[in-house]
């Protein structure tokens, strides 16, 4: 007993410690941030320039130079947000691990915002939006009043007082462009997300990748058009369009960013991406152009204040490289009725990772370039060895990948030989606070179950009962009735309802057939026509998925990256350039171009030797790593017995329309006696904003006024697609 006592002590002990600890780490965030959002809302002020001015030219004078500053002040606070938050991260991930304690309603969280052309937006979302509007027209504001009041007459240009004041404006829309681009990677951050620190996922937070990519290209258009027009209109146009000038600003460069900007913004289209995506997908590699050439523009110290993206991007694109490089092979896969496959893929038994997580592609035999997300449908704790993904064909890539496993399956299993696959990932959320309410309703269309599936699977194989919902209804939305196979790995969930750890009822509406007396059971009999391929994965060749590096790493990484350029830069610019105190002639005429390629190779340098370091670590994993094995078949249900068949009465089929979510939402509320309900959906964007809509007026805890005891709803979109 006295044991016990003081075990609980040690255990209550080193909660408070990592509770105290992740505030400090939250704080440490806070700040930073703060101080680095001050700094571009001081920037366009006199007061700033004045100060900033003296102090470059104090640093100049010190080993650290004007660039050390500008990369001290501008690029690291970002970094540092980054490092601290990936030991947040890990640490929240061990703490709430330990937890159990459900979530309470969160009205921000809620939509206050549907709409079919901008899409669901919470409030915190309008807020955000809103203070980037404020922060861009304070900035733009700020810079062309103080230019017009110190309109200086360009002696090469001559121009009217008109010209001369708009060539101010398109200057200064060049700006906003350049403050949307210090914004622009940072949603697309996989491993040094800085967005899962707020709970927003990868998946997720894309959108505000093309929101700021928008922004940014219509800034820069308007610069660039405007810049013209005033060269047109005087004259100048043939002599200043080719200007590739020794010091300032080079226009060339800017010209050629800005088309190749303009290239990957039209092919981002959704009539594009979603018809021909492999132009997408080869385009998009062209920000490497659009980057090195926006430098060339800008200049070394206006790049350093969109620096911190591309560090990260580059950075975590490479890591991304490394951890996908060991090579794997299928497990097994199954093929289902719907033009739809399972893949079985081999893990390390270390590898963790929460439910809706989602893996990146990529199969050789297919292409050697194109990458594919797609969520898991497994659990890490019911699965050791395995992890599986459910993949709808629909597209020229994935209707390869079922050709390729139909003509494997053809074969003889002697003649059958491996698919080797490239797995990156997974990456999927530190916590799930989005499950902790005391019930939950799922609403999935189509292929957006598969988030939904790694849930069950989750709750299925965990022993704490406490730690997730115990009543869940699940809606799912399908087209034809064959495309219940999807719930092929969840079907012994919906035959065994004397489960005590939650109680799962299904909705299924068939939109596309009219099947009158057909129940649940007939459906079910569609999975006896899945066809599963076993393939011989056991080789020395093949390693097992092992997941990326542990955040603790990566911050290491990142931290060493960052000093190792800092050491790169000083050198380059102390060797290369002359310093002012012994030629300050010499400096002048030192070509701009020279100054961002020393920058160039710094980076390039520093990316090299963080890339050794995870090297030597992924080797070190691979040494102690296990190789793929096989898998055991799944058993058939029997759908014969009669306790079956009693269990199977509680699901529900409607066939020939869509369901009214507003009535569902109504029904669940009338039914669950928990007052703090979970809304999740996956789908199409239609069906997320009619449950958003639906949860909007049956939910009475969006009037912050009212007080009740009711249930209450809390939605969350999730994603299955990007």
């Amino acid at each position: 007993m006295k044991n016990q006592t003081l075990h609980r002590g040690k255990v209550v002990k080193s909660h408070m410690a990592s509770a105290t600890l992740l505030t400090i780490l939250k704080l440490l965030i806070t700040f930073i941030f703060a101080a680095w959002i001050s700094l571009w809302l001081l920037k366009p002020t006199q007061v700033w320039t004045r100060k900033w001015k003296h102090a470059e030219q104090s640093a100049n004078n010190t080993i650290f130079g004007y660039y050390g500053l500008n990369f001290a002040v501008y690029t690291f606070p970002i970094i540092a947000i980054a490092i601290i938050g990936l030991l947040f991260l890990d640490l929240k991930a061990a703490y709430q691990r330990n937890r159990s304690s459900r979530s309470s309603s969160k009205i921000f969280s809620n939509p206050l915002v549907v709409n079919s052309l901008i899409g669901i937006l919470s409030s915190i979302e309008i807020l955000v939006v809103f203070l980037v509007i404020v922060f861009l027209a304070w900035t733009y504001y700020a810079r062309i009043s103080n230019d017009f009041k110190k309109l200086m007459q360009d002696k090469s240009l001559k121009l009217n007082l008109w010209q001369l004041k708009y060539l101010r404006i398109a200057t200064r829309f060049g700006l906003l462009a350049e403050a949307c681009l210090a914004l622009l990677l940072l949603p697309i951050l996989r491993g040094l997300s800085l967005f899962r620190i707020f709970g927003i996922q990868f998946e997720a937070s894309v959108r505000y990748h093309t929101w700021i990519g928008t922004a940014m290209i219509l800034f820069a258009t308007i610069h660039g058009i405007s810049t013209w027009f005033v060269w047109g209109v005087s004259h100048h146009i043939q002599h200043e369009i080719w200007k590739w000038q020794k010091t300032g600003r080079i226009y060339l460069a800017g010209e050629i960013a800005l088309v190749v900007g303009l290239v990957i913004f039209v092919s981002s289209l959704p009539q594009i991406r979603r018809r021909k995506f492999e132009i997408f997908y080869y385009t998009h590699h062209l920000y490497i152009v659009f980057l090195v050439f926006f430098l060339f523009h800008a200049g070394d110290k206006h790049f350093y204040m969109v620096f911190p993206g591309v560090f990260l991007f580059s950075l975590d694109k490479l890591l991304r490289i490394i951890q996908s490089s060991p090579k794997t092979c299928m497990v097994s896969a199954r093929i289902f009725p719907c033009d739809a496959v399972e893949l079985i893929l081999p893990k390390d038994p270390r590898l963790k990772y929460n439910p809706t997580s989602v893996i990146y592609l990529k199969i050789p035999n297919i292409s050697h370039l194109q990458w594919h997300s797609f969520s898991i449908i497994s659990s890490s704790k019911g699965d050791e060895n395995i992890m599986s993904v459910m993949i709808k064909c629909q597209g020229w890539w994935t209707n390869t990948l079922y050709d390729l496993i139909q003509t494997e399956l053809n074969k003889g299993a002697d003649k059958r030989k491996g698919i080797p696959v490239a797995i990156e990932g997974p990456y999927g959320p530190a916590a799930l606070d989005f499950l902790k309410y005391d019930s939950v309703l799922m609403v999935a269309g189509g292929s957006g179950i598969t988030p939904f599936l790694s849930i069950l699977a989750e709750i299925d194989s965990t022993t704490n009962r406490n730690k997730f919902p115990s009543r869940i209804e699940l809606v799912h939305v399908i087209k034809r009735a064959q495309d219940i196979c999807l719930l092929h790995s969840i079907a012994h969930l919906l035959v065994n309802q004397t489960s005590e750890k939650f109680h799962l009822k299904l909705k299924l509406f068939v939109t596309q057939e009219t099947q009158p007396g057909m129940g649940i059971t007939e459906l079910l009999n569609e999975f006896v026509k899945v066809k599963t391929l076993q393939l011989d994965s056991v080789s020395s060749n093949y390693y097992a998925a092992y997941g990326p590096e542990s955040p603790v790493w990566m911050a290491a990484i990142t931290g060493c990256c960052s000093i190792t350029f800092f050491v790169f830069l000083i050198c380059f610019n102390h060797i290369i350039i002359p310093s002012e105190k012994h030629s300050k002639l010499s400096k002048e005429k030192t070509p701009s171009w020279i100054v961002d390629l020393v920058l160039i190779a710094a980076f390039v340098l520093a990316l090299s030797c963080s890339t050794l370091i995870a090297i030597v670590l992924r080797w070190r994993r691979l040494k102690k790593g296990v190789r793929p094995t096989s898998q055991t078949e799944i058993k058939p249900l029997d759908l014969s017995s009669a306790e079956t068949k009693n269990a199977l009465e509680e699901h529900e089929v409607h066939f020939g329309g869509r369901p009214n979510f507003k009535d569902i939402l109504g029904k669940f509320k009338n039914e669950t006696s928990g007052s703090n309900v979970g809304v999740l959906v996956c789908g199409p964007e239609s069906m997320k904003e009619s449950v958003a809509a639906a949860c909007q007026q049956e939910s009475e805890c969006s009037k912050l006024s009212v007080k009740t005891t009711k249930p209450c709803f809390t939605f969350h979109s999730l994603n299955f697609t990007l």
